[in-house]
Order: C-alpha cells, then sequence, then structure tokens
C-alpha cells in the first residue's frame, strides 16, 4: 500500500467500521449509553494549565504501530504504558482507537483511564456523530477532527456533536487552506473552546515539516491553544515549536521506541537534562 492513498484507505475503511456498528447498535443507542457515561475529565483544561517549569505541555500517544512508523510496541501494554506516561508527567494522553492502521484493542481506553487520572483523547479517523458518541461510551474526554477528511458542514457538524457530549475537540490542520476553514466553523460551535492542531505531518504524502507549525501558527485565531503534533524528535524540536507559539506538544514515536520511556521523555522535557 503506498503512502499516497493510505489516508483515503482509512476513510473507506472507517464507513466499513460504521455500517458494521450500526448494525449492532442504533444511533439512538449509542447516544443514550454516551449520556449515561461517567463525566469526562476536562481535558482542555489540562492541556492549557500553565506549567512553568516546563514551559510547553506534553500529550503522549499510545499505538502499536502505524502506516508511517511500522511496527512500534506491537504487544504494548495500554495501562502500564499510561502510568508510565503519567509519572513522567503528562498533561494528557492520547490513544489510537483504529485496530486495522494503528494495532488498537478492544478496551484500550477504558485500560488507559482505568490505570490513571489523566484525560484521554480518542485519536482516530472520525466522520461521523455516531464515532464522537462512541468516544464517550470508551471512556474519552476528547475527539479529533482532521479537517483534511472533512467538509465544512461535517466539522461543524462533529465540534457542536462533541460539545453536547461533553468532550473537548482538537481540531487538526496541515495548510493554510485547511485552517482557514477550522477558524471559520469551529469556534461558534464549541463556543471557542478548542485545540487547533497542527500537524507536521502531510497525511497524504506522510511527509514531515516541522516549519509547518511556525507558519500556521502565525496565522492562528488569537488565543486559540495550539498544540503541534508529528515529527518531534530531540529537545532542539520541543523549543523550536514552543517558540512558534505551541501550548502542548502531541508526541508518540519518539516515546514509544525508546527501550526506556522514562528516560527519553526526560532527555525531551526535564530542565537540566
Amino acid at each position: 500500500m503506498s503512502m499516497g492513498n493510505i489516508l483515503e484507505r482509512i476513510v473507506e475503511h472507517k464507513r466499513e467500521e460504521l455500517h458494521a456498528a450500526r448494525r449492532t447498535s442504533g444511533f439512538a443507542e449509542i447516544a443514550a449509553a454516551a449520556r449515561a457515561a461517567p463525566a469526562p475529565r476536562d481535558f482542555f483544561a489540562a492541556v492549557t494549565a500553565r506549567q512553568p517549569h516546563r514551559g510547553v505541555r506534553v500529550i503522549a500517544e499510545f499505538k502499536r504501530r502505524s502506516p508511517s512508523a511500522g511496527p512500534l510496541r506491537t504487544d504494548g501494554d495500554a495501562s502500564e504504558i499510561a502510568k508510565t506516561y503519567a509519572a513522567c508527567g503528562a498533561a494528557a494522553l492520547s490513544v489510537l482507537t483504529d485496530a486495522k492502521f494503528f494495532g488498537a484493542r478492544d478496551g484500550d481506553v477504558a485500560r488507559v483511564r482505568a490505570a490513571c487520572e489523566l484525560p484521554i483523547l480518542r485519536k482516530d479517523f472520525l466522520i461521523e456523530e455516531y464515532q464522537v458518541a462512541e468516544a464517550r461510551v470508551l471512556g474519552a474526554d476528547a475527539v479529533l477532527l482532521i479537517a483534511a477528511i472533512l467538509t465544512d458542514e461535517a466539522m461543524e457538524s462533529l465540534a457542536v456533536s462533541a460539545t453536547r457530549f461533553g468532550l473537548a475537540c482538537l481540531v487538526e490542520v496541515h495548510n493554510e487552506h485547511e485552517l482557514e476553514r477550522a477558524a471559520r466553523v469551529v469556534p461558534p460551535a464549541t463556543g471557542d473552546r478548542w485545540l487547533l492542531g497542527i500537524n507536521n505531518r502531510d497525511l497524504r504524502s506522510q511527509t514531515i515539516d516541522l516549519s509547518t507549525t511556525a507558519r500556521l501558527a502565525a496565522r492562528a485565531p488569537q488565543n486559540v491553544p495550539i498544540i503541534a503534533e508529528s515529527g518531534i524528535r530531540t529537545r532542539a524540536d520541543v523549543e523550536s515549536l514552543a517558540a512558534a507559539g505551541a501550548t502542548a506538544v502531541l508526541i508518540g514515536e519518539t516515546l514509544l521506541r525508546a527501550a526506556d520511556i522514562r528516560q527519553a521523555f526526560a532527555k525531551l522535557f526535564s530542565p537540566g537534562e
């Protein structure tokens, strides 16, 4: 499978998954379960709270593999890695919930939620409101909305739905056009309480350019928290992204490839390391 068509393949698979899921539980049923779920943790507050000792918050990600990186921790224990991330000082967690392309297993989000008190982003390719309600049922506190796979109408509708279910929105863009669209349709849908994810990885070509964060942050709406995503490998990367305006960084592969996650985390984020 070429990297050029991976995004389209993933979205098509999401449509197949949704078709199968609706045969088991309709939207009314999943929405009722979402409303009955425990109250979500405040993901927005967690990733925007001041951390003067570090200057940038960390959203630490768990996934077993990815189309771009290949195998990472194929036998990884989600709960144990979540505990490690929490002990290292992560502000929040990101958990991939796609099984086919990222190796997710049923119950990963629930296990992570039980392992620590950090709020959780459901990292997946959301295209319908059903998946937003499902995120709450799974135990997530926030959802990812990827501008590259959504129309303006769908982005607005999903942001409204997330807000209705008490979930934070991380809206991901990787170019100026997507940023303009997100800035136009998301704030009214969320009451201005949303997070802008700037992905340094082009989801279609899978190429990485860390200057994407600085370029788009300069054009972002004022006061919207910026989350820099992808390609973060060194302390210098972290410092440059923070200087560009990132409130937090979302990082997974560099930590998951490390033999010792604690040492890798400290090398990237702890003062004086």
